[in-house]
């Protein structure tokens, strides 16, 4: 063998053309595109579900402090400021992706966006709904009995 055949074998056999990197460069970043908005997808979604499992307790701990103390428990929800929290406390933020409503009574909504269900010993409540919705319109309706103040959830759909 003459070493000009055996000198085109060997760089027939060794690295990539240019074409094949361009299409694997172009490959991957079509993926890194899709998992970076998968992934925050995926983070919204977390959000969401914190924060209605976030409500939900904090509404049942408001309801069973009023039945085990004896007293009246406020749990206040601040649109403006995107908390909630009982007494007046913001210990838990809403993200700002996600939408919230307040149906409730007219005494326990401000034009300032701040809300509040009241609780009270006998188990009774003020009542009302809280809507917690992601961007794309699909959420949950959490509602607050005011006979017996029991607290259900419901699919919603803006």
């Amino acid at each position: 063998m003459s070493c000009p055949e055996l000198h085109a074998r060997a760089g027939a056999q060794g690295g990539f053309t240019l074409v094949e990197l361009v299409v694997v460069l172009a490959l991957a970043a079509l993926l890194m595109g899709a998992l970076g908005a998968s992934y925050s997808r995926l983070g919204d979604s977390v959000g969401y579900r914190a924060t209605l499992r976030e409500l939900t307790a904090g509404l049942h701990a408001a309801r069973n402090l009023a039945q085990r103390q004896g007293r009246e428990v406020h749990f206040d929800i601040d649109l403006r400021r995107r908390c909630f929290g009982l007494g007046g406390r913001c210990d838990s933020t809403i993200p700002d992706a996600l939408k919230v409503e307040l149906h409730l009574a007219a005494q326990d909504l401000d034009a300032r966006g701040h809300g509040r269900l009241r609780f009270y010993p006998d188990g009774g409540a003020t009542g009302g709904s809280i809507v917690l919705a992601r961007p794309n319109g699909q959420g949950v309706r959490l509602r607050v009995d005011w006979l017996l103040g029991r607290i259900s959830q419901e699919a919603w759909s803006g």
